[in-house]
């Protein structure tokens, strides 16, 4: 026998008197025995031990639900099954401890197939004292059918140093040691006890109910009725018993037999009784299978009315043949007149081929036209797969400074020249997006601003567009601090508000037709090393033949394009689309300047603030120098600019630039006194450093002289225009070298 201890103690030495009950599960019969233990013998024992019995762990199961062998099994998978099912069962014990939390208790999980023998050599290893065990009720019948229990085995073959007591609803049986037998004599014949109750136990047929005293002490053996002899508790019930064995053997046993004799003429009556509910049953059979002889007459009528409807159907179906060899009649012309309309669908199908084939060479045409402009387009340069490939180290990722909706972006050099090279990704090079690279060549090749991203060249093989680098990134990335940067200050954030109207009013004035941007975001304004900002990512710019006027609603079928936050709501309900709804996306973005918050719900928040006069709450907490008038002067230019309706919005070149323009002048003063940028005229084009011997090429513009000889040695096309250039001669700029040199002995060096 095994057993699986949850208390790590050991087992008490005889001298010490331990009270164990047996139980199983939450049933009532093991509450009663643990009730009746707690009341009559815990103030009495020193040791208070709750027993449950197990099946022993043979096997282990698996997640498909087949068992392996314990055998076969590691000891650490077998000891970390046996540990989980002494967590299982110790959930067994809970309910009883709670019953009593006065006194320690400790719990013990036996395991062997049979409940009465792992009970029986429990109490001849352990020297228990005392063990109560519960008894539900049941009659003769019930005992022959399902053999001795365990009450009545413990009972039998229990040795002469434990107390054995058996709980019932109305009973109570208990066997009590014989103090005068010695321990050497109850240890010796444990053993022989098991196993003689082993034989008992494996003859099929003998199951034995009356109690068998193999000792004088086992004749004190007892049984009440705690209602018939009318106790009134547990105390009164216990002394009773006592006093009745001290009466001596010879009443004991005279009761015994009566009371045996009793019960068995109540199990009589009751087999009488079970005798006769046969017998009635039997009548109801006989009453049932009358029954069922009628319904089966019942059952033959109706198969003979149902052979009649079959018949019926037969005729029917013959009816339906005729009518459907009319209906394949009918089919057949059907069928003819199909043949006719598939020859017609063939010449349709047939003429639409030769359409789409026509299309296909037109666009073929335009594409050649394209590559046509391409290679005439003299306003930037057209590089070649291996020079975007060997530039970049063939896309290392260690070059990618970041990735859009359109491909990748990698910082690299070309022509002595840092830029930043725009890749269409490789498995979306869809008709769109190539749609939106030529429209971003398109635009960029035709623009020149200060404000707006040089486009340097172009490498259409690969949809690579090749900008200027902007040193500082974008204004998302400043804004919001990423990547540890540091906040931008107020004057700079002035300036950039300046700086993207000015690159607004000339896309919007662009002739012959006005440029809209449609995708004006912090992510699309970029910072060169002076916080400069030039606007970047034109592919969805459009060119307008003709603008709506601002009051006129007019609703057209188009397919959106920009970020949804920072789209204009009139161009998303009616499809419409003018400049103004760049000067939506620019209030937004001057909100953000302001706050350094997401745009969506910026607005109101911002003119929440101001109306109950807490604007200064609501401005980004980095900037705390920031003057409040100018910001909330600047905030409600932004809040006209981002009304719903084009025709309440502010006119960008007329209203809005010339307020900017004041606070820039503010911002300027600052960043003198700051000195926090070099002059933009003091950088080679090429290097994008400050120039030690600047010298004028035939272009008009000053390069360092090393690099523009370089530049010239390999090609006679100018960095900046991409136009080339009328002759090579270059002139030193004495102006400027002096003016670098002076700046160079006030400003040290970072």
């Amino acid at each position: 026998m095994a057993s699986i201890c949850s208390d790590d103690r050991s087992i008490a030495s005889s001298t010490s008197t331990v009270v164990a009950v047996a139980v199983r599960g939450s049933s009532r019969s093991s509450r009663r025995a643990f009730r009746w233990a707690v009341d009559n013998l815990m103030t009495h024992g020193d040791r208070f031990v709750l027993i449950h019995v197990i099946p022993p762990i043979t096997s282990i199961p698996t997640p498909s639900g087949s068992r392996i062998p314990i055998k076969q099994m590691d000891a650490n998978v077998v000891a970390t099954y046996r540990k989980d099912m002494k967590s299982k069962c110790e959930e067994i014990f809970l309910p009883f401890k709670a019953l009593c939390k006065t006194k320690e208790m400790e719990s013990l999980v036996l395991e062997d197939e049979n409940p009465s023998y792992a009970l029986l050599r429990y109490i001849s290893e352990s020297g228990c004292n005392n063990l109560v065990l519960g008894s539900s009720s049941s009659n003769f019948i019930t005992r022959k059918l399902k053999g001795r229990d365990i009450a009545s085995t413990l009972l039998k073959f229990v040795t002469n140093t434990c107390n054995i007591y058996v709980v019932s609803r109305n009973k109570l049986i208990k066997k009590l040691a014989n103090p005068s037998s010695s321990a050497e004599t109850s240890a010796g014949n444990s053993m022989h006890t098991l196993t003689e109750y082993r034989e008992s136990s494996s003859t099929s047929g003998e199951h034995i109910y009356t109690l068998h005293s193999r000792t004088t002490s086992e004749a004190s053996s007892e049984v009440s009725d705690l209602f018939g002899r009318g106790y009134t508790n547990r105390d009164s019930f216990a002394s009773s018993v006592v006093e009745d064995n001290q009466g001596g053997n010879h009443v004991f046993m005279t009761s015994f037999k009566d009371a045996k004799q009793s019960k068995f003429q109540a199990e009589l009556e009751g087999l009488q009784l079970e005798l006769r509910t046969t017998l009635d049953m039997y009548d109801r059979a006989c009453e049932d299978l009358v029954h069922i002889q009628k319904k089966v007459q019942a059952l033959s009528s109706e198969c003979i009315e149902e052979a009649r409807r079959v018949r019926a159907v037969m005729e029917r179906e013959e009816m339906w043949r005729k009518t459907a060899a009319e209906e394949k009649c009918k089919h057949l012309e059907a069928m003819k007149e199909l043949e006719v309309a598939k020859e017609l669908l063939a010449k349709e199908v047939h003429e639409r081929q030769r359409a789409e084939l026509s299309a296909l060479t037109k666009s073929s045409e335009r594409q050649k036209l394209i590559d046509a402009l391409f290679s005439e387009d003299k306003r930037y340069r057209r590089y070649t797969r291996d020079e975007i490939e060997v530039a970049t180290d063939f896309f290392c990722e260690t070059k990618k400074i970041g990735e859009g909706a359109y491909g990748k972006v990698y910082k690299c050099s070309l022509d002595h020249t840092p830029v930043a090279v725009k890749v269409l990704q490789p498995d979306e090079s869809d008709k769109t997006k190539k749609e939106e690279f030529l429209r971003e060549v398109e635009v960029l090749s035709q623009l020149r601003h200060p404000h707006l991203v040089l486009l340097l060249g172009a490498c259409p093989e690969i949809g690579c567009l090749v900008y200027e680098y902007m040193e500082n990134g974008s204004l998302e990335e400043r804004l919001f601090c990423k990547e540890g940067t540091e906040p931008l200050p107020w004057f700079i954030r002035f300036q950039i508000a300046f700086d993207v109207a000015c690159g607004l009013t000339f896309l919007h004035g662009s002739e012959p037709e006005p440029i809209i941007h449609r995708d004006l975001k912090p992510g699309n304004i970029l910072l060169d090393r002076n916080y400069v900002s030039k606007i970047g990512d034109v592919g969805l710019a459009k060119f307008m033949s003709s603008v709506v006027p601002d009051n006129v609603t007019e609703y057209r079928n188009s397919t959106l394009a920009g970020t949804l936050s920072y789209m204009d709501p009139e161009y998303y309900r009616t499809g419409t689309l003018r400049p103004k709804s760049d000067v939506y996306a620019f209030g937004i973005i001057i909100l953000q300047l302001l706050t350094a918050r997401h745009p969506n719900g910026l607005v109101v928040s911002v003119e929440n603030a101001i109306n109950n006069g807490s604007f200064g709450d609501i401005l980004d907490k980095s900037i705390s120098d920031c003057p409040i008038v100018e910001a909330e002067e600047l905030a409600w230019i932004a809040l006209h600019c981002s009304k719903l309706r084009c025709r309440d919005r502010p006119d960008l070149k007329s209203e809005v630039l010339p307020v900017l323009e004041k606070l820039s002048s503010l911002a300027s003063v600052q960043l003198q006194k700051g000195n926090i940028y070099t002059p933009s005229y003091y950088f080679c084009p090429i290097l994008q450093e400050v120039m030690d011997d600047p010298h004028i090429a035939a272009d008009g513009f000053t390069y360092e002289y090393a690099a523009i000889k370089a530049w010239l040695e390999k090609q006679k096309v100018s960095p900046v225009t991409r136009l080339m250039l009328p002759h090579t001669v270059l002139t030193p700029n004495h102006t400027l070298r002096s003016a670098i040199q002076e700046w160079k002995q006030h400003v040290p060096r970072s």
